[in-house]
């Protein structure tokens, strides 16, 4: 990719020039059947033994990462790493290499400073030669990225559709100026944020959210620790009257979630039971809860945070959420029903999580037997710290993931409070928007008055704080603006359109008679021509 960017020799059809030995071992560079050159670190004594090569990286650049990776046998973990001349090892993203199978490895670095690092690669067994082909780091200005951002929102959220505006009682005769108003009424992304328990206490902020929003995830109202905190006595009342507020407003809620494999987080009561209670227990809870919202629900994190964590695997089998997920489809098939994890996308150093072990879990979820036909959902949280986001690693593991046609939402989006933290905040909004495999956005934000003191977005007066103008500022641009137009001699008007719902009015030039109709825009909408008769 990019013709390898800064990298020196990255296809090593020069030897190994440009590229040195970090740490101990040996490299070489081999040729395949086909003659193609790659390069090998064999008699490795380190996870980090292997070769790097030097580039200068620039403040506030942002350095997408690339390369082909493979291992000379069974499947290992491989990392690239960037190495600063302080001794800190940055990880820059990972793949499960195979034998036999070139993989790609895409990731990247925020750089925060100018300087030179070394750029080298990691496997945690020795054993493993590590196999690399195709290098390229290739930097980009925050400009370049914000345009090729804005470039792709063009693309894939509006789509260029024309309108014939006919006479109905003379068949395929075009009005000619014909005025033609165009008003969006409900944006076809959704983009919403988290709800809890307060929002049933203040008028405030029950307006608040309700002019803003129209999908949400209660944070915390339908977990089990929440609607069962002693056992068999289930209170649903919380978690009833929000989704009869959400209902009531035209609100869409994902069901957030049925279980949370942290032990941790589980009720008090569920901490003590024997692997045969649990399993009655669990049973119980699933069939409650995704029965009592079954039909109301677009979504439900059905075992939550499921790599990062075993608690049902550990007491009841390796298969314990891959049934949970058939039970929970069984009980209402509506819901898309999501695997929902942390750091996938906001952290290139959590090994378990990262993109190619979530889609193995993904993989192996649903299709376990009886499951193939459940309609799964990538959630990816989106729990930033205070610092720059690593956006050239979120956009990799966003394409990683997005191979596999499952729909992606990020689901708790979230920034640390920090110097830039709005800034930070709309750069993660604008590059999850841009992205064509990202189907919605839930921040989990608010008002400071409801709790949400990581990322508020409004003070307990609600008064919006800076991060309250980004979010405020990105739903106005993310609707389509009120769109008058006259017909040209055949009838026609032509325009691009966001996606979503419209309502069109006609007036009849001739009449000053007018009719209104509505239509949806969506993204096989783009060349379409809608026919409206007016008369």
């Amino acid at each position: 990719m990019y013709r390898g960017g800064i990298i020196i020799n990255p296809e090593f059809s020069h030897g190994t020039a440009g590229w040195a030995m970090f740490g101990k071992g040996a490299i070489e560079v081999r040729l395949s059947r086909t003659k193609n050159s790659f390069m090998v670190a064999h008699n490795r004594k380190r996870p980090m033994d292997s070769f790097s090569q030097k580039v200068r990286l620039e403040k506030g650049k942002f350095y997408a990462f690339s390369a082909w990776i493979q291992v000379n046998e069974g499947s290992e973990t491989v990392s690239v790493i960037f190495g600063t001349g302080d001794g800190e090892f940055v990880p820059g993203g990972s793949i499960v290499a195979e034998q036999g199978c070139w993989s790609l490895l895409k990731g990247g670095i925020a750089a925060n400073s100018s300087s030179t690092v070394d750029v080298l690669f990691e496997s945690k067994n020795t054993s493993k030669e590590i196999w690399v082909d195709n290098v390229a780091l290739q930097p980009f200005s925050k400009k370049q990225w914000r345009f090729h951002q804005d470039e792709r929102i063009e693309k894939v959220r509006k789509s260029r559709v024309r309108f014939q505006i006919t006479y109905a009682n003379k068949r395929r005769i075009g009005v000619r100026g014909a005025k033609v108003f165009v008003k969006q009424t409900k944006p076809g992304f959704p983009f919403g944020c988290g709800m809890n328990f307060h929002i049933l206490e203040s008028t405030d902020y029950q307006n608040w959210f309700a002019s803003r929003f129209r999908f949400t995830t209660f944070t915390n109202a339908m977990k089990w620790y929440s609607t069962e905190e002693k056992q068999g006595q289930e209170n649903y009342t919380i978690a009833d009257a929000m989704v009869k507020f959400a209902q009531d407003n035209d609100i869409s809620i994902r069901g957030h979630n049925v279980f949370w494999d942290d032990p941790k987080y589980q009720p008090d009561w569920v901490k003590t039971l024997s692997p045969e209670d649990l399993r009655i227990a669990a049973e119980r809870r699933i069939n409650s809860v995704v029965s009592r919202y079954a039909g109301e629900l677009i979504a439900w994190d059905v075992v939550n945070e499921n790599l990062h964590f075993r608690f049902f695997e550990d007491n009841l089998g390796e298969n314990a959420s891959s049934i949970y997920y058939s039970t929970a489809y069984k009980l209402d098939p509506t819901p898309r029903m999501f695997l929902n994890e942390y750091n996938t996308i906001e952290y290139c150093g959590d090994e378990k999580v990262s993109p190619g072990n979530y889609i193995k879990r993904l993989e192996e979820i649903f299709c376990y037997p009886g499951n193939e036909d459940i309609p799964p959902g990538i959630g990816v949280q989106g729990h930033f710290g205070p610092g720059q986001p690593n956006l050239a690693y979120m956009r990799s593991s966003l394409e990683i993931l997005a191979t596999t046609g499952v729909p992606i939402w990020l689901t708790e989006v979230s920034v640390e409070p920090g110097v830039n933290q709005a800034q930070y905040l709309e750069e993660i909004l604008r590059e999850a928007y841009s992205h064509p495999a990202v189907e919605g956005i839930i921040m989990f934000a608010g008002p400071a008055y409801a709790g949400f003191n990581t990322t508020a977005l409004a003070d307990i007066n609600f008064n919006n704080t800076p991060a309250g103008d980004v979010v405020d500022n990105l739903i106005e641009e993310w609707k389509c603006r009120d769109i008058e137009a006259c017909t040209d001699g055949g009838g026609f008007f032509s325009t691009s359109l966001l996606h979503g719902d419209y309502e069109i009015t006609l007036i009849d030039p001739a009449t000053n008679c007018s009719s209104t109709s509505r239509f949806e825009v969506t993204r096989d909408s783009s060349g379409r021509t809608f026919h409206f008769q007016i008369g």
